[in-house]
């Protein structure tokens, strides 16, 4: 008998982030299963249904961001539809977001259903207050009881690491939790490639020969502080230049802040670069950095030491259960510019401590951290559920 499988995901493939890419690589990889996702349609160019993957995706809403909002409820008009054809024997909650308070009220009208949540969330809960303009009160009447519906009728949670384990705990959550993280497909960023076509790309970036290239991937938000990684080249040498690689809503405002550094010639943003591309631009590059105000575990870190490329990181979220210092990367503190300019000079100056991190980086990631892993814990929870 086949086993069906419903996900609900605030988001999905085209629009990128670690979540969507995590719930991809893990349902490529389970064989024995039959996957749909429900999500929010958000752009009116994205089409309601088509197969992704080895997954039905279904999008519902008006195609603007609304949608998201409006997620609660036509996301549970649609599982109910759904489920009367497939009879879902799990419901598999991406994140507690809006997808997740779906996932709950079917929960609560077929209580007979398994619900499994992956916590992978970046952010902090306050971030859920600019819901509310910021406002305490209206924070906990309106927004933090739809957003515990989840925690309380989860039968199991597994978390990408410690410290999001560690948030549902003090949720009060009763089910049974596992820390399964995120993984990297590590045949892709450990592979090689030719001299000629790292040459190439170098010379379209302008890279000359004593030119150093610090790198950073991630959505251009608040929370993953490249503005930090920006005013630290002023305490570095000219030859010290960045690669930023994502788009997102803070675009604008590091441009100008670059501008106003007249960093101008010493910093690319080179915007969003297709996942199957990304391991040629960490290969060209000396450093990588993200100095995270908050973090759920931090994929592109993963990816970078796959690469063989020494990272540097804050101690926030779940940096810390891969990065220990001086030892599988650098840690910087968290605000400070110059601290991770002092961190990009030890790199450069001991060549000895940037090979031994290079090396125990990527052993511990090809060890603890490939898909293929992570996809058998999954399965073995998913066998469970299903009796």
């Amino acid at each position: 008998m086949t086993k069906k499988i419903l996900i609900f995901s605030t988001a999905y493939l085209p629009l990128v982030g670690g979540a969507e890419i995590a719930v991809k690589e893990l349902t490529d990889r389970l064989a024995g299963f039959d996957f749909d996702l429900i999500t929010a349609r958000i752009e009116r160019k994205l089409i309601k249904q088509e197969k992704v993957g080895r997954i039905m995706v279904y999008r519902v809403g008006l195609g603007c961001k609304l949608d998201k909002f409006l997620l609660p409820i036509f996301g549970l008009i649609k599982v109910i539809q759904l489920n009367r054809k497939n009879n879902y024997q799990i419901i598999w909650s991406i994140m507690a977001s809006q997808a997740s308070i779906a996932a709950a009220g079917f929960k609560m009208i077929f209580s007979n259903k398994k619900l499994v949540l992956n916590l992978q969330e970046g952010d902090d809960e306050e971030h859920l207050k600019r819901y509310v303009l910021g406002n305490a009160l209206l924070y906990k009447i309106l927004i933090r009881p739809w957003h515990l519906l989840v925690f309380k009728r989860a039968d199991y949670i597994t978390a990408i690491s410690a410290d999001l384990k560690n948030r549902a705990a003090s949720n009060g959550v009763k089910a049974t939790m596992e820390i399964i993280p995120n993984g990297v497909d590590i045949k892709r960023f450990i592979q090689e490639y030719k001299t000629e076509n790292l040459s190439a790309l170098k010379s379209r970036l302008g890279k000359l020969a004593d030119d150093k290239f610090i790198i950073t991937s991630s959505r251009l938000v608040r929370k993953n502080a490249v503005n930090d990684i920006i005013r630290a080249l002023e305490y570095l040498p000219d030859n010290i230049k960045l690669l930023i690689l994502g788009a997102g809503p803070d675009e604008n405002s590091l441009k100008s802040l670059v501008k106003e550094l007249k960093l101008e010639k010493r910093i690319f943003f080179l915007g969003h670069i297709e996942h199957e591309e990304l391991p040629k631009y960490l290969k060209i590059s000396d450093i990588f950095i993200r100095p995270s105000l908050s973090e759920g575990l931090g994929n592109s870190f993963l990816e970078a030491m796959a690469s063989g490329v020494p990272i540097i990181g804050t101690r926030v979220g779940g940096i810390v259960d891969f990065l220990r210092d001086d030892e599988t990367g650098l840690f910087c503190e968290v605000r400070n510019p110059e601290s991770i300019a002092e961190k990009i000079k030890i790199y450069l100056a001991n060549k000895a401590l940037t090979d031994k991190i290079r090396i125990n980086a990527r052993e511990l990631v090809i060890k603890n951290y490939d898909w293929d892993l992570i996809a058998k814990r999954m399965e073995k929870i998913f066998e469970k559920l299903i009796v």
